[in-house]
């Protein structure tokens, strides 16, 4: 026998109990959960996790006079940012109402109460938040294409497969592409699918370690090679045995010493600085770089004979500008990554915060996404992602509505007089010109409290 499908919960927040029973009979279809105050609303939220709250926006103020309604509000949009709060207020307080879903509130609600428009209110609540609730599931079930890949865009789905295809064999490849559009990911990828993946991938960035020190750090030196060298050392190469070599950087080795490793690839066997004994070496190759090597060649800055040994596969990489439908796929990864991970009240980018993360040129790649969505995260005081939060905004993405032009104008310069004056209101008020009673209006206008 099937068991009986369980029931959509409510958190009503009402302190009105005869109102409260009525609601709680109404929505008999719901499991109810009915809170009094903020308290034992915050409470429910805990213990019971309700997608949807219906909240009375004129809740008691608490024993110093705060504003329970609002801060309900916040407290709980801080705790359960996927929930929808419907507000319930005043036939005459509608501005309050407005500032609720400013706020975080999902919409709001005027009494008296109508139950069949609150019963419409309610179910397109639910049915957004299963909506969304789904599209999550579905972003954390997405399968990457490789280990650590985030992509959709067909040129690197393709090159994808083409790394699937290279890894179960050794041949040497050279992964080419701007910096910061996923090299050293790919290579890893490229390793943990070869039959070497239960060895040691070494990697080594050429460009980071200086001229005189690159050979002895790629095939080690023996005991008095040089001064310092106090007792044999490993090189990069030998630690890689029977694993992956990584040479990142690939097209900042020095000229000196690109013949020795052409012959290391050649012949995959090395010899120790200081020493006289050829050491055999079983190595994978993976090589990395930003700059066109063929162009090098033609310059002489590259030989010819070793661009032709590590490029007997080249898989370039395309700029993330070029890579179609990635720019909002990767945001959003990286999003719920440092979202989770700093247990930040987020739920997503604004819709002006999408465009623009589609508009823009991405000119630092995968790494300048990564960097911009993590500062985001910390820096965001909504529960929206916006331009200003990614550091996005130009000229030409400017605001031209001029009641929020002033909106925000004149909060900045409330904010920055309070700052000056150290939160005295009375010098803030002189700061700006303005009377006591004036400023408190305004501040009561946008949002601002004083501690």
């Amino acid at each position: 026998m099937n068991k009986p499908e369980a029931k959509q919960k409510l958190l009503i927040i009402e302190d009105d109990l005869g109102l409260q029973s009525q609601l709680r009979w109404h929505f008999d279809q719901y499991e109810v959960i009915c809170a009094a105050d903020r308290k034992d609303a915050i409470a429910a939220v805990r213990l019971h996790e309700p997608p949807i709250i219906l909240q009375d926006l004129g809740l008691p103020p608490d024993d110093e006079g705060v504003d329970e309604g609002f801060r309900c509000i916040r407290e709980i949009s801080n705790l359960s940012p996927s929930a929808k709060i419907i507000v319930m207020t005043g036939n005459a307080d509608y501005e309050n109402a407005v500032r609720a879903v400013a706020m975080g509130a999902y919409d709001f609600y005027q009494k008296p109460v109508n139950p069949e428009t609150l019963d419409l209110i309610l179910q397109r609540a639910y049915h957004i938040h299963n909506l969304e609730k789904q599209n999550r599931r579905l972003q954390e079930s997405m399968l990457a294409p490789l280990d650590g890949v985030i992509a959709c865009d067909p040129a690197m789905l393709k090159i994808c497969r083409t790394v699937e295809k290279l890894a179960p064999s050794d041949v040497t490849c050279t992964l080419t592409g701007e910096s910061g559009t996923g090299k050293e990911v790919l290579a890893k990828a490229l390793h943990k699918l070869s039959p070497r993946c239960e060895k040691r991938m070494v990697a080594i960035n050429c460009a980071a370690v200086p001229e005189n020190l690159m050979e002895s750090e790629l095939f080690g030196y023996e005991k008095g090679a040089f001064t310092g060298a106090n007792k044999r050392t490993i090189g990069k190469v030998e630690t890689a045995h029977e694993g992956t070599l990584f040479l990142d950087e690939i097209g900042d080795m020095p000229l000196s010493l690109q013949a020795k490793l052409l012959r290391f690839l050649q012949e995959r066997v090395i010899e120790r600085v200081g020493g006289r004994e050829e050491i055999p070496v079983d190595v994978r190759v993976v090589c990395a770089t930003n700059k066109n090597l063929q162009k090098m060649v033609a310059e002489s800055t590259f030989r010819e004979d070793l661009y032709y040994r590590i490029c007997e596969m080249e898989i370039q990489i395309p700029p993330l500008r070029d890579r179609q439908g990635d720019k909002l796929l990767l945001a959003r990864h990286f999003l719920h990554t440092y979202v989770k991970q700093m247990n930040a009240a987020i739920t997503g980018f604004s819709s002006e915060a999408t465009e623009t993360i589609e508009a823009y040129q991405w000119p630092g790649n995968i790494r300048e996404m990564e960097n911009r969505v993590k500062r985001s995260v910390v820096m965001s005081e909504e529960k929206q992602i916006s331009s200003e939060d990614l550091g996005l905004v130009s000229d030409e993405s400017l605001s031209l509505n001029l009641r929020e032009v002033r909106y925000n104008a004149e909060r900045a310069a409330i904010l920055r007089a309070l700052t000056m004056s150290e939160h005295n209101i009375s010098a803030t008020a002189k700061l700006l010109g303005i009377t006591r009673p004036t400023l408190y209006d305004l501040m009561k206008k946008y949002n601002i409290q004083v501690n």
